[in-house]
């Protein structure tokens, strides 16, 4: 029966695949914005969304851990919850969980057998299917509240269907410009089409560039708008020995098994928001933000941010990918080297084809060791550009044909005191961890 249950499940998933256009996979040909796909087939299935509570969370960067946190922590409390992001590393399935829980194969097989019995003249992308079968999955398990994850931008992404109990914008930076804007103030414009009517908002960073873009929008809207800095949750925070972040806070003391240095703006977002649906009477008490926090990738899976794979030498997988993401990651490699004696840093890198990659390339650390490649989807900028580009400016690199065996030549070649990191792209890390589990 179950070799049964995965054939139909892998035939489901090709169909997904197949039939849909996916834009982690092929990119621009897969992008729709606007809604209306998104109304009508929420129509077909009942609106589910509107049988839970919803927390709404965009931004550029760190959205992901933002909304596993705020997951973890109303998990702790004893809710039921669900959690939608996207895309996944591994598994189809880890786009929807329920209590760390995903979606089982057959849920899946069936929520699909019923959308091929929807009459509908329209074609919807993979997103915006996937989204709806979260949706749905969410509705019929009864959770309490669902943490739904913003694709793409806000104010035309196809989960701004819903009307959230509390909207979270985590930060603006540059990526996806081609479809948000060239400027701050463009993209700031689309994450704050998910602020609704009466719905307090939470902002994450102040950015004196955009800020005045979310304080316009709030008014307009009559919605309450609190900027992560307005509160003082977090009174210390200080590097562990391990790479973990040991926080000192009105919640009392408790580490974040998070090791990104990005990962300190990460918790003071999560902190606030889960602060603000306090004020709206959600019960949330000290013990379960901690327990939350510090159980955030044992009770939702979080994975590929900062994950260490290795200890001898130290290796690192992160799917930061944008400018500010990337900032973030060499700085901190550069940071952990200097405690090597006589280490080097050897990085295993590739990226999608839209990236601003002649923007990137001021990031890179220049006496690093480079291992280029690209990840397994059609939207990878291929190997040999890359490739021509850093031997163009000096940098010293190889050239893979997959990230495996990338990732094996630099093992090979690294001491005990080198640093290994993974990364450029979110693909790139999940066809390592992807080889991991194989």
């Amino acid at each position: 029966m179950e070799k049964n249950i995965d054939k139909e499940y892998n035939e489901t998933l090709e169909y997904l695949y197949s039939q849909l256009p996916m834009f982690s996979r092929t990119g621009a040909p897969a992008y729709k914005p606007g809604l209306d796909t998104s109304l009508r087939l929420d129509e077909y299935f009942g609106h589910p969304h509107r049988e839970f509570k919803s927390i709404h969370i965009a931004g550029t960067n760190g959205k992901g851990s933002t909304s596993h946190l705020i997951a973890s922590i109303l998990q702790s409390q004893g809710y039921k919850t669900g959690l939608y992001t996207s895309p996944h590393l591994v598994d189809f399935r880890e786009r929807m969980k329920v209590n760390g829980r995903m979606i089982p194969k057959e849920r899946v097989i069936e929520f699909v057998e019923n959308w091929k019995k929807c009459v509908y003249e329209g074609h919807p992308s993979f997103f915006e299917l996937t989204m709806m079968m979260a949706f749905d999955w969410f509705a019929k398990e009864k959770i309490d509240y669902g943490v739904i994850e913003v694709g793409m931008g806000g104010r035309l992404d196809s989960t701004n269907i819903i009307t959230p109990l509390l909207s979270v914008i985590t930060n603006i930076s540059h990526d996806h410009n081609q479809f948000l804007g060239n400027t701050l103030r463009e993209i700031a414009g689309e994450k704050a089409g998910i602020i609704k009517k009466g719905v307090p908002v939470i902002v994450g960073e102040w950015q004196d560039e955009c800020a005045d873009i979310f304080i316009e929008k709030a008014s307009k809207e009559i919605a309450p708008l609190t900027f992560g800095r307005d509160y003082t949750l977090l009174q210390e925070i200080k590097e562990s020995e391990n790479g973990d972040w040991k926080c000192e806070s009105v919640y009392g003391s408790f580490n974040l098994p998070l090791g990104g240095d990005y990962q300190k703006k990460n918790i003071q977002t999560a902190l606030s928001a889960i602060e603000r649906l306090r004020q709206e009477e959600v019960e949330i008490s000290d013990e379960a933000i901690k327990n939350g926090i510090e159980n955030v990738v044992k009770q939702t899976g979080l994975s590929g941010r900062w994950t260490i794979l290795e200890k001898k030498p130290l290796t690192i997988a992160d799917t930061g990918h944008n400018l500010a993401g990337l900032e973030y990651n060499f700085k901190q490699l550069e940071r952990q080297l200097k405690k090597k004696k006589g280490g080097r840093l050897r990085i295993v890198i590739g990226f999608v084809a839209d990236k601003a990659i002649d923007r990137i390339m001021g990031l890179l650390p220049k006496d690093a060791e480079y291992y280029v490649t690209n990840a397994k989807i059609p939207r990878a900028l291929p190997a040999g550009k890359l490739m021509e580009k850093l031997t163009d400016e000096g940098f010293k690199c190889h050239l893979f044909p997959d990230v495996s065996e990338a990732y094996e030549e630099a093992k090979k070649e690294a001491s005990e005191n080198d640093i290994i990191f993974i990364g450029g792209s979110t693909f790139i890390v999940a066809d390592l961890l992807t080889s991991f589990l194989h």
